[in-house]
């Protein structure tokens, strides 16, 4: 039945059961928030999201009370579980029955029953908790980046807040709120999954409870969907591989003078077995950084496999080892349907996660791309103004009595000059992006029988309006897939004038840059003493440049699926949405309420155009029913409503 707001006993149930899963929240998530106004917020931001959930289940409920689409899968598998019949499997199912389980555990300690409505209202309590999990993730990082005391309070800000809201009305993903599918529950338990890592991150020695709750969430995770083994072990793995590599801490040392080219890769390999990679913060970063960050983390994760399996990664070992194991039972990752889920190199999945980045999140672009017009006036008028230059952090030389270079050899000083030269670096990215993308168009764009037979989704219509509408369009589109992922990088770089905290002025020490004459204390993680201390809005500091790097990574898992489905791109936007840094205050605003509007404003619009959106896609999924027709006008289907949706 819809949902009314009254004082009955399965109201009072339901009291009950939310206040249960807030106080299981609060002890694995929120438990050392800094002030009550931190929980009034987190309140509040489950009252918003509650009401606008139950809202959309009331109108799913009343328009679609029947199970639909993937529905007439998952509502009966779960109805089966509900009377106890564990041994009964839909072999038309692909995924574990990690949500089945779930929901009747939830059912049966909130004396509900396995109705329709009630396994629909399952994902609407998730996805309220999962505005709280998002909240916290989101304040976790910026507490990491000032890299404080690790028992100091996490500060929840209004941008963690607001940020929370966004990312739980995400289109893709509050839409099936109101629907039976495992989206929602997948993407809550990856971010538990994550805020147990962030934990994890506030200490050099993980306690053996975080290791314990790694294994758990990363098991019920995969329980829920098998693809999550690329977010809580390849990402999240990824990162806490990182960072015990940056916790070995090595000696700093002066950087010699180098003769021949084979002395200073020498000497730069060996820095790295030590722990001294390369790893600037991603507004300092040219293409060149990619290459050295990806090339020392191999290199110190290599010679120093031993401690950071030891110390940090043995967990996710643990729940490889179980997938593994699964995938070997089963047979395969895909359990039931195996014939239409055939594992396939799938290119093409890379170059659309973009333009659905760009259309959703375009509210984002507005900052980087109104910086990008003042460059380009000023450009035009000739009143460029130096700015702080990208690669211009503060480290020792090698102290007094500078001596003169020796000569050095012919291949060290073109490698080095070829190295620092960030003009062609970016010459080079582009026109390799546009070839890759175009070569990937021309040899791997795969059209599923599904995209083309299902009229049902939007993608259909997408494909058939786009690519399949004339053979030159999608030749046409390379260039649209290149920008929209620049759009996507310089909006995680944030403002490229953001201040680093200078605990976190570290791990940018580069071969080709001639200033850097030592791996000096401020590569260390300290701050040199003597130096001001300033404060920083970390709200506006962009991630690590090995952190964007894994998060790439872990995309990689989309290039297996042939089939294209918004649904499958939630995760990725997701973890792209809580690094990308806040906007400053406009510079012309000054401190007051003024500057407060100018910084939020964007996350405001970003809110409005979510909710345009989804109410536009519920409206059509509610008002523009249709019936599946053969030619001679016959009701195929058993004469079944059908919507569209994502």
């Amino acid at each position: 039945m819809p949902f009314q707001l009254d004082l009955s006993s399965s109201w009072i149930v339901h009291l009950v059961d939310y206040g249960l899963l807030a106080t299981a929240t609060y002890i694995y998530a929120v438990r050392d928030i800094g002030s009550s106004r931190t929980g009034l917020g987190i309140l509040f931001s489950l009252i918003i999201i509650q009401f606008l959930g139950y809202a959309w289940l009331s109108f799913v409920t009343e328009h679609t009370p029947n199970p639909y689409l993937d529905e007439v899968f998952h509502i009966p598998q779960a109805q089966v579980y509900c009377d106890g019949k564990f041994g009964i499997w839909d072999d038309k199912i692909t995924t574990p029955p990690g949500l089945y389980i779930l929901t009747i555990i939830g059912a049966r300690v909130s004396k509900l029953s396995c109705s329709v409505y009630s396994l629909r209202e399952f994902n609407v309590k998730t996805i309220s908790y999962l505005a709280i999990a998002a909240i916290t993730a989101r304040a976790q990082l910026q507490h990491l980046k000032r890299a404080s005391n690790g028992q100091s309070p996490i500060l929840y800000t209004i941008d963690s807040f607001w940020t929370g809201i966004n990312v739980t009305l995400f289109p893709v993903l509050f839409f099936f709120s109101g629907l039976y599918y495992t989206d929602v529950l997948s993407t809550f338990v990856v971010l538990l999954a994550y805020i147990n890592h962030l934990g994890r991150m506030r200490s050099d020695n993980p306690a053996v409870a975080s290791s314990i709750r790694t294994i758990a969430v990363g098991l019920v995770a995969l329980s829920v969907r098998q693809t999550n083994i690329f977010w809580v072990v390849v990402y999240i793995g990824g990162l806490e591989v990182v960072h015990v590599i940056k916790t070995l801490s090595p000696e700093p040392t002066n950087t010699p003078t180098f003769k021949t080219l084979s002395e200073q890769i020498n000497f730069y390999v060996w820095r790295y077995s030590l722990g001294d990679i390369h790893d600037p913060p991603l507004n300092l970063a040219s293409p060149i950084d990619l290459v050295l960050s990806t090339i020392s983390i191999v290199i110190a994760a290599v010679c120093n496999l031993g401690t950071i399996v030891r110390k940090q990664i043995w967990p996710h070992l643990i729940v490889l080892a179980a997938f593994i194991g699964f995938v070997v039972w089963n047979g395969g990752v895909v359990l039931g349907d195996k014939s239409n889920h055939v594992a396939t190199l799938h290119l093409a999945q890379l170059l659309y996660i973009w333009p659905l980045f760009a259309f959703f999140s375009a509210p984002l672009f507005i900052p980087p791309l109104i910086d990008l017009a003042i460059s380009v006036l000023q450009v035009i008028t000739g009143s460029t103004k130096p700015g702080p230059t990208s690669k211009a952090l503060p480290v020792s030389e090698n102290g007094p009595g500078e001596t003169r270079k020796p000569s050095q050899s012919v291949a060290l000083k073109a490698f080095n000059r070829i190295g620092s030269s960030h003009t062609l670096h970016s010459v080079l990215l582009l026109a390799g992006a546009l070839a890759i993308t175009a070569l990937i168009v021309r040899y791997n764009t795969i059209i599923h029988p599904f995209t083309l037979a299902d009229n049902r989704h939007f993608m259909f219509y997408v494909f058939r309006y786009t690519i399949l509408r004339a053979w030159w369009i999608k030749y046409a589109l390379v260039p649209a897939y290149v920008i929209c992922g620049w759009l996507c990088w310089v909006t995680l770089q944030g403002n490229t004038s953001s201040t680093i905290p200078p605990q976190k002025r570290q791990w940018i020490s580069t071969p080709f840059d001639t200033k850097s004459k030592a791996f000096s204390p401020t590569t260390t993680g300290k701050t040199p003493s003597g130096a001001a201390s300033t404060t920083v809005d970390t709200t506006t500091v962009p991630p690590s440049t090995s952190t964007v790097l894994i998060l790439l990574a872990a995309t990689l898992s989309l290039v297996t699926a042939p089939l294209v489905e918004p649904r499958y791109f939630i995760l990725p936007w997701v973890f792209w949405r809580l690094l990308v840094p806040a906007r400053p205050a406009f510079p012309t605003s000054e401190p007051g309420p003024m500057s407060s509007v100018s910084r939020h404003l964007v996350p405001l619009i970003e809110t409005a155009w979510f909710l345009l959106i989804n109410a536009a896609t519920m409206y059509v999924f509610i008002t523009r029913p249709f019936y599946w027709r053969g030619p001679d006008g016959e009701l195929l289907d058993n004469g079944n409503v059908q919507r569209f949706m994502w």
